[in-house]
Order: C-alpha cells, then structure tokens, then sequence
C-alpha cells in the first residue's frame, strides 16, 4: 500500500480508537461545527472533522474507499500532490456542509467522516481512470464504469441534499468533495507541478 493512504487509514483508526476511549470531548472539538448547531466552531476543524467516525461501519466503508481509489492515485502522483488532493477535497467538503447546512438547512449536529476526501479521490479517480469497471461485492453482478458511477453517485447525492433525505448524512460535504478533487485535478492538469499529468 503507498505510504500516503497507509499513513490516513492508519490516523484515521488511531483516532477512532482514541474517541472510544475519551468519548464525547473529542467529538466537541474537532468535529466540524456548523453556525447555530450548538457547538463552537475552530477553522482546525475543517480539517480534524475528517478523521472522526461515528460507527466501525462509517469506518470500514470509508477506509475501503480511500485504499480502492487513493492508492491508484498515489501510484499515478507523487506523494504531495495526492496529500494535497485529499486535503483540498476535505477542506472544501466542509465549507460547503457549512455554507448549505449551516446557514440554509439549519443543521444542528456536528459533522464528521472521511467523506468529503473520500469523493474527493473518487472524482479524481473518475477522472483519471473512467473506463474502468467497479464491481460491489454485495451485487458481483452489477459492474459498472466509473465516470457513470461517480456522476450516478453525485445525482443522487444532490437529490438526497436537496429533499433532506437521510438524516445524519452530509449529502453537500459530499457533493463539495466531488468540487475540491475536481479543482485540485484541473489545477494540477493547467500548471503541470508536483508530479506528471
């Protein structure tokens, strides 16, 4: 496994394990804290909310993702331009959860999760690799390519944001990691730095 996605899944265990064995105070801190969601915001956690999970499956899922497509990337990259990636996909999916959420939508609980850097990689991957085929372990049946995916995907995410379906789920952290890998891959293409095309 590159040394980049080893080092975020293995952060990423460490504080789960460490927000078990704390409880709530962790929480308070570093997850991201939407206006008048009853908890204070810090700009660090527009970064730190990232690497909190509520459950071993919100986890699981993640850490899959990020080692099914960030490795890919990081082999294709060099080390800082995918770091740089991830972090720009997090940062963004959080000021877009704050923008919508916070200010339009009214959330009132923190937000945590890898997902934002987790769709952020998926554009990227999309973007780089559309032709190749996902397959689901639960439907091995069901393959499909993964530009199709990942727009199929962003749709949905829309939908559910729009009609605040599934509550507890950061739809627009979501869709504003699918923007910051979409910027951070059209900056790197345009300028040509930190590594090849």
């Amino acid at each position: 496994m590159p040394p980049i996605t080893f080092t975020l899944i293995l952060i990423n265990v460490l504080v789960y394990a460490l927000a078990l064995a704390t409880g709530p105070d962790i929480v308070r801190t570093f997850a991201l804290w939407p206006p008048g969601s009853g908890g204070a915001f810090h700009v660090w956690q527009l970064i730190t909310y990232s690497f909190l999970h509520g459950s071993l499956l919100h986890l699981t899922f993640n850490m899959i993702a990020i080692w099914m497509f960030g490795a890919a990337l990081e082999k294709r990259w060099n080390d800082l331009r995918y770091l740089l990636t991830y972090l720009l996909s997090v940062a963004i999916a959080a000021m877009t959860q704050i923008v919508v959420s916070g200010y339009f939508l009214h959330a009132t609980g923190p937000v945590i999760g890898a997902s934002g850097g987790v769709f952020g990689l998926l554009l990227a991957y999309a973007m780089y690799f559309p032709n190749r085929v996902i397959s689901f372990i639960f439907l091995p049946f069901l393959q499909v390519r993964t530009r199709t995916f990942v727009i199929g995907y962003g749709v949905i995410e829309l939908i559910l944001g729009v009609t605040n379906t599934a509550a507890g789920v950061a739809h627009f952290a979501h869709l504003g990691g699918l923007f910051g890998g979409w910027l951070a891959v059209q900056y790197f293409r345009g300028r040509g730095i930190l590594g090849q095309r």
